[in-house]
């Protein structure tokens, strides 16, 4: 069964479409990322044009991200100020990555600098964190307790001016690299469509040392306005949102993410972090692949917006 993409301006496979929602959803609930950069490379593969795969994927993160905010909201781990402050920065960064993504568009160059930005920024991501869960496992194995924080140690962060005490988080820490962190997470979510979870809590934890009880509540507040925002702009200015495609992976994806949540709760932390980094670097080796085979048409014939 097919269905017409009227922005994407072809027809897809419904089924293929609803499993690649439904199997995002599932990894996103069972290791709690978002989703989004998985679902824009997968879209690729599946001959989606780049540039609506990414401003679809941004859309497709701000419905996971809303539940998953709300629940942090009730449950008291939601800090509104430090996530207000890091939306700031996540804004201005989104309105530079959209003009650079509608440069690059202009120029011809969007789909091969989407491509070689997945493959670098999955590549690294991917290996970090299998290194991390191989070190963490080999540790629980051989029942090693993990080196702890020196009492009163201050990171280079903690020392920059403009300091603003954060009341929910029980941090004294200043907004310039809160503000950057969300500018950068911005840029990504405008270029690449990613919510930017799985990087913001990475650096939330261990850069700004802010409690993890309530980085991933904050982080989901962030992404929520900027992919909305992003979505939003990306209709408006480059036509590139498909709401049928949208539709299609949202429903498939809230299904998923059901059970992916329960088959994550049965797995260990480090054994989570390691499928993912796995799951990561799979995606990005398999762009980086398509960018050196010799593709099947060589010629192609692209209209124009004005034509």
């Amino acid at each position: 069964m097919t269905i017409y993409l009227p922005i994407a301006e072809l027809s897809v496979n419904i089924f293929i479409i609803l499993g690649m929602g439904a199997a995002v959803g599932f990894l996103s609930g069972m290791f709690g990322v978002g989703g989004g950069f998985l679902i824009t490379p997968l879209l690729i593969f599946y001959n989606i044009p780049p540039v609506v795969a990414v401003a679809t994927g941004a859309n497709q993160v701000v419905a996971s991200s809303i539940s998953g905010a709300i629940t942090h909201f009730r449950r008291g781990t939601l800090d509104v100020k430090l996530g207000t402050v890091l939306l700031v920065g996540g804004l201005s960064g989104a309105t530079v990555g959209i003009w650079i993504f509608s440069l690059l568009r202009a120029i011809g160059q969007l789909d091969l600098f989407i491509s070689l930005l997945y493959v670098i920024f999955l590549g690294t991501v991917g290996g970090l964190m299998l290194w991390e869960s191989i070190n963490a496992m080999r540790r629980a194995a051989r029942n090693e307790a993990p080196v702890p924080r020196r009492p009163g140690h201050q990171h280079w962060v903690h020392k920059l001016p403009l300091k603003v005490r954060f009341k929910k988080s029980k941090i004294y820490l200043s907004v310039i690299p809160i503000v950057t962190l969300g500018f950068a997470i911005g840029i990504l979510t405008s270029v690449m469509g990613v919510g930017g979870g799985f990087i913001m809590v990475p650096a939330m934890i261990y850069l700004l040392r802010i409690p993890t009880n309530v980085v991933v509540g904050t982080s989901l507040f962030q992404i929520i306005f900027v992919t909305a925002y992003t979505t939003i702009v990306q209709a408006a200015t480059n036509y590139s949102v498909d709401i049928v495609l949208a539709f299609v992976l949202m429903l498939a994806g809230v299904i998923g993410a059901q059970y992916g949540v329960r088959v994550g709760q049965r797995l260990r932390g480090e054994q989570l972090r390691a499928l993912l980094g796995l799951l990561v670097l799979a995606v990005g080796l398999r762009l980086a692949v398509a960018l050196v085979l010799t593709p099947e048409d060589i010629f192609s014939v692209v209209m124009g917006v004005g034509n």
